[in-house]
């Protein structure tokens, strides 16, 4: 598919009321993997200032940006000439962007584009009715410590995110140490397959009937007063509902902590099969209390489907992270081994 310029992208007729938008090469690659793995009812579209590399991913809209500066040949790490450069087209990107209701933006900090991109459109987009979610993805510490340039633009774009509040979800790279005797392909394709599994569990929420309902104006509602926050998901076996809110929070690979001076938020919703029970979402809603100290504020919602189910998953958007929660993890030493499932 030949990239679009941002006029060719205005005039076209987007009826999804979901995207996900790739910015710069890692986003871009990782709106590819997700189109590849399946997401019902979401539209893919990637932005890039490099046209080689935006003419290798798959996506269902290509947006070339920067024409007129950078030629097509990329940014070169340059946050400033990307702002720049994103200023001829910003009415027509933003007016398409406001087509959609909830808009993940995946980007690599580091480079130029992502880093300028993604704090600049989820600014945007906060002042508009859709929700935008921006996905950071956290260099590997030794990109930093050996590259001052790449830690300036991640630095600098996770401080203007964690000031817009709201969602963000940022998935270390460090964390993938993991899984270092595994292909590098298939390491990012982890990474990828979790944000795919967050992506869908929140589409899946707000964009389906429940017996007790969180819809879009719910999520934005709890968003309102939730501050900085995120997304989490878990699956445990039907009789051991206690253990879904740790998983969440220790099996994942975001980085973030919560703020112990103020009390956090919790949006929790379940989706299990007709053997889930009132008692289950008791013992889930209570677990959920006892590890994040009694939340100030504590919304649910329930799905339930006809048949049985041996597991029950559950989506989760908690709020009250600390400010600087993502810059701090730049700079901290990897977490320790834990189990996640990886995808063959």
């Amino acid at each position: 598919m030949e990239p679009d310029s941002l006029e060719a992208w205005a005039s076209a007729n987007l009826k999804s009321t979901f995207a996900v938008i790739g910015l710069g090469g890692a986003g871009s690659e990782a709106a590819q993997d997700l189109v590849e793995l399946g997401i019902t009812g979401v539209e893919t579209c990637v932005i890039n200032t490099d046209a080689k590399s935006l003419d290798r991913v798959h996506a269902d809209r290509k947006v070339l940006i920067g024409q007129r500066h950078l030629k097509g040949g990329g940014s070169g790490g340059d946050r400033e000439a990307v702002l720049a450069a994103i200023e001829d087209g910003k009415t027509d990107l933003q007016a398409r962007l406001e087509e959609y209701e909830i808009v993940f933006l995946v980007a690599g900090l580091g480079g130029g584009t992502g880093s300028a991109l993604l704090p600049y459109l989820a600014g945007l987009l906060r002042k508009s009715h859709s929700l935008a979610i921006p996905v950071a993805f956290l260099p590997f510490h030794i990109e930093l410590e050996s590259n001052p340039v790449r830690r300036a633009n991640s630095l600098q774009a996770l401080e203007e995110l964690e000031h817009l509040d709201g969602l963000l979800l940022a998935l270390s790279n460090e964390k993938l140490r993991r899984f270092e005797s595994l292909p590098l392909q298939r390491v990012f394709h982890v990474r990828n397959t979790y944000l795919h599994r967050l992506v869908s569990s929140l589409v899946d929420m707000v964009e389906n009937p429940s017996q007790l309902n969180v819809d879009l104006a719910s999520l934005k509602r709890h968003l309102r007063d939730a501050g900085l926050s995120t997304l989490l998901f878990a699956e445990q076996h039907v009789s051991e509902p206690e253990r879904l809110i740790n998983q969440a929070l220790t099996e994942t690979l975001l980085d973030f902590d919560l703020d112990e001076a103020q009390s956090p938020s919790a949006l929790v919703h379940l989706d299990g099969g007709s053997n889930l029970t009132l008692r289950t979402l008791d013992r889930v809603l209570h677990a959920v209390q006892h590890r994040l100290g009694r939340p100030q504020r504590l919304m649910f919602g329930t799905r339930t489907h006809p048949e049985p189910r041996e597991v029950v998953r559950m989506t989760a958007v908690i709020g009250g992270l600390r400010r600087r929660t993502a810059r701090q993890a730049l700079s901290t030493a990897p977490p320790p081994t834990l189990p996640l499932p990886i995808v063959r």
